[in-house]
C-alpha cells in the first residue's frame, strides 16, 4: 500500500514557533515599549506598575466564547502569580515634543530617597561614600526651591509628564537589596498642570496596584 504521506505527519515539529527565538532576554527588567494613549476626558492616573514573579499555579475557569466548542464549559489553565509590593514615587520628569520624538526637559526629585533606591545608582554600595542626592536636597535659589522652578518650567513647556518610581524589594523574600526603578506615564487630566499637581501629590508616597 503506497499511500502518500507528508513529513508534518511522520515527524511533526516539537514546541511552538511563537516562542522563537529561544535565547536569553536582553534585559532582566521589562521595558514599557509604549504607554497607553492619553485621554483628556478622564482624571489623571498612572499607566504602569512593576511586580515580581512569585510562581505559577492553575485555575479552573468557564469559557465565554460564542461559537466555540468550549463555550460555557470549564477549562484548566496555567497562571502566573505576580507579587506587587507598593512602589514609591521619588521623582517627576517632564518631556517636550521635538521633530525627533520626546526629549526630557527637566527632572524633579523628592527630598528623601530610600537606600534601596540609592543602591541602583552605585556599582558597589558598601565601598562608596553613599553621598547621592545629599547636595540636591540642600539647594536653594533666591528663597524659592529649585524644585518649584523646575515644576513651573514643566508646566510651561512640557507635554508629557512621567513619575520616577522604585520598588520596595525588601518587602519580598529576595536576597537582593537594590530596588528597580522605572518611569510611569501620567495620563488623563484636562491639561499639563493637572498632571503635575497629581504627580507632585504622589511624591514620596506609596502607590499600589
Amino acid at each position: 500500500n503506497k499511500k502518500m504521506s507528508h513529513r508534518k505527519f511522520e515527524a511533526p515539529r516539537h514546541g511552538s514557533l511563537g516562542f522563537l527565538p529561544r535565547k536569553r532576554c536582553r534585559r532582566h527588567r521589562g521595558k514599557v515599549k509604549a504607554f497607553p494613549r492619553d485621554d483628556n476626558t478622564v482624571k489623571p492616573h498612572l499607566t504602569a506598575f512593576m511586580g515580581y514573579k512569585a510562581g505559577m499555579t492553575h485555575i479552573v475557569r468557564s469559557v465565554d466564547k460564542v461559537g466555540s466548542k468550549l463555550h460555557k464549559r470549564e477549562v484548566v489553565e496555567a497562571v502566573t502569580i505576580i507579587e506587587c509590593p507598593p512602589m514609591v514615587v521619588v521623582g517627576i520628569v517632564g518631556y517636550v515634543e521635538t521633530p525627533r520624538g520626546l526629549r526630557a526637559l527637566t527632572s524633579v526629585w523628592g527630598s528623601f530617597l530610600a537606600d534601596s533606591c540609592k543602591r541602583r545608582f552605585y556599582k558597589n554600595w558598601y565601598k562608596s561614600k553613599q553621598k547621592a542626592f545629599t547636595k540636591y536636597t540642600d539647594q536653594k535659589n533666591g528663597g524659592i526651591t529649585r524644585r518649584d522652578n523646575d515644576l513651573k518650567r514643566m508646566e510651561k513647556y512640557c507635554t508629557v509628564i512621567r513619575v520616577i518610581a522604585h520598588t520596595q524589594i525588601d518587602k519580598i523574600k529576595m536576597r537582593q537589596k537594590k530596588a528597580h526603578i522605572m518611569e510611569i506615564q501620567v495620563n488623563g487630566g484636562a491639561n499639563v498642570a493637572e498632571k503635575i499637581a497629581y504627580a507632585k501629590d504622589l511624591l514620596e508616597k506609596e502607590i499600589t496596584v
